[in-house]
């Protein structure tokens, strides 16, 4: 077995280089550390850099939860959530409901809604107390090279530094510089749409329920957050818009903003108010036709971006962490090449499929909801009622929604 080399040796030879230190980045440094593995992570982000003003949040799956608890951040981020405990799903005017409730899936919660900068935040602290992660950073990556006849790839960082490992992955999102350097080719297209996204406070408690209402020009979803300081009520609003931006919710004045949020707000929250400032995402999709080369390979965001119309998109890339990690833990303890072909093409027979079918079940929501067209809206509509009325098909997209294949 390789042995394990400390934050303070000054080699620059590692078993694993991850290119980005966002989420998926570094919840693979941490599973990967954890068992003595040495890591690179290298990012582009300045980690001095106070990283609150990431309004967006995610809503962590029971499954992923499981990832999060084998890189020992679990305990810490789960204090900082709330968990998802029942879910109402609603179209447009329709009067129909469907509950998702917990108590049918055992009590587990669909999942916790945590700040993206307060997972950042542990997952740096967790990587920063392990001896074999160094985090390399602000730097970027200007080059790769495959050296030792193959058997590493060289990584080149603007400024001059390089550093070796015998396997890079490219975690550095859906403008990955590893994939364009790849020269991989990928589907894409632009939905049109756009995700404005805030903090509100309200007057009344969430009861931990999330709530997704479709309406034609796109999703609008409430998403039960922990109390903030002096026990103020909040949820995070992802509301989506299509249309010219001149006429985005960007645009208008905080006042008016915070009455169409009333507005679209089920009355039980009573008054709503915008808590700091509105961000906003475009919205498309990317999928990379293969993931992986010599010494390299891509996940999460770096090889398939998705709608956030399901809240599945951090998900997904959190399985693709939890293979690539399960795949070089077990090569490393049994001292095997942790960047060989074979591993690789296992990575990617065993991801891809997975990946495409929630790539055309994300897709085709996008498509069923964001619409109003008659025999479309009639149909959704119901199936709806259909997934209401079967206990079995509705305990199947529950347990989608949380990731929880058990």
């Amino acid at each position: 077995m390789p042995a394990k080399k400390s934050r303070q040796q000054t080699s620059e030879n590692y078993d694993v280089a991850i290119i980005g230190g966002g989420l998926a980045g570094l919840t693979l440094a941490c599973l990967l550390g954890r068992d003595g593995i040495n890591v690179a992570v290298i990012d582009a982000a300045d980690p001095a850099q106070p990283m609150s003003a990431d309004e967006r949040t995610t809503a962590i799956s029971y499954g992923s939860s499981l990832i999060l608890q084998d890189a020992g951040v679990w305990e810490t981020l789960s204090a900082k959530g709330a968990p998802i405990r029942d879910i109402q799903i609603l179209d447009g005017e329709s009067p129909l409901l469907l509950n998702f409730l917990s108590q049918e899936v055992e009590g587990k919660p669909f999942g916790t809604i945590v700040l993206n900068a307060d997972i950042r935040s542990v997952l740096t602290k967790r990587a920063a107390a392990l001896d074999s992660v160094t985090l390399i950073a602000p730097a970027k990556v200007s080059d790769f090279a495959l050296i030792e006849g193959g058997q590493s790839v060289m990584v080149k960082l603007d400024g001059g530094k390089e550093i070796s490992a015998r396997l890079a992955i490219g975690a550095d999102g859906r403008k990955s510089f590893m994939r364009d350097w790849l020269d991989i080719d990928v589907r894409s297209w632009d939905y049109r749409q756009r995700a404005v996204i805030c903090q509100v406070a309200h007057e009344n408690p969430h009861d931990n329920v999330a709530v997704e209402h479709f309406y034609p020009e796109g999703p609008f979803a409430i998403l039960p957050m922990a109390d903030a300081k002096g026990d103020t009520h909040r949820s995070s609003v992802v509301f989506t818009e299509h249309g010219p931006e001149a006429r985005s919710w960007m645009r208008a004045s905080r006042n008016a903003f915070e009455l169409a949020l009333q507005n679209k707000f089920p009355a039980h929250y009573g008054n709503i108010k915008m808590m700091g400032e509105r961000s906003v995402y475009p919205l498309g999709l990317v999928h990379a036709a293969r993931y992986i080369a010599p010494r390299m390979a891509l996940m999460a965001d770096a090889a398939h971006g998705i709608h956030p119309i399901a809240g599945q998109g951090l998900n997904l890339g959190y399985r693709d962490v939890k293979e690539m990690a399960e795949l070089v833990r077990e090569a490393y303890a049994k001292g095997e090449d942790i960047g060989a072909p074979d591993l690789l093409e296992t990575y990617q027979r065993r991801r891809r499929p997975d990946n495409v079918a929630m790539i055309a079940f994300t897709d085709g929501l996008v498509r069923l909801f964001s619409n109003n067209f008659p025999p479309l809206r009639l149909m959704r509509r119901a199936g709806l009622k259909a997934v209401g009325k079967f206990p079995l098909a509705k305990r199947f997209f529950m347990k989608q929604a949380m990731a929880d294949k058990g």
